[in-house]
């Protein structure tokens, strides 16, 4: 009578296994040259297209390129380093280029703006004097002033879009 508990508990120690054993089995599905979808407990050829392993602990979507991956492998310390070295450089000079633009766009509106009280300056009634060779004051004449003011728009004209 002793053998029969023996007999099922070596009955259900093979069950189990196998059972695990079936659990742990890993399927795989994949499309071959002709275009068949094939599934299979072997693994596909290396030229399969659209591979996936099926029940497996492994992601369930097999990369279409796995040797370019694995020839890239982990980064090092010194290619990690020398990576944020570059994104800092590109950001200091993004950085810089920024600056000059705006420094650019705040002369633009200061001349701009320079032009706009020369132009109102020459159409106002008021006589206007310059600096002659000699340092002396010259108040302009007429056609002085309808130079300046062709010269005032046209600074305008450039600079103030």
């Amino acid at each position: 009578m002793t053998s029969k508990p023996i007999i099922v508990l070596a009955a259900a120690v093979t069950i189990l296994v196998a059972a695990n054993n079936a659990v742990h089995a890993e399927t795989y599905q994949w499309k071959d040259s002709s275009g068949q979808t094939v599934i299979s407990d072997t693994p596909p050829p290396s030229n399969a297209k659209s591979r996936r392993a099926i029940n497996a602990r492994q992601p369930s979507v097999v990369s279409e390129k796995p040797a370019e991956k694995a020839a890239e492998g982990p980064k090092t310390t010194a290619e990690k380093d020398m990576e944020f070295k570059k994104r800092q450089q590109e950001n200091k000079e993004k950085a810089e280029k920024l600056a000059k633009e705006q420094a650019a766009e705040a002369d633009r509106k200061d001349n701009c703006e320079r032009a706009k009280q020369n132009l109102a300056a020459l159409q106002s009634d008021n006589p206007i004097a310059t600096l002659d060779d000699k340092g002396q004051q010259k108040t302009m004449d007429t056609t002085q002033r309808d130079q300046e003011l062709e010269r005032a728009r046209r600074v305008i004209a450039e600079t103030c879009k």
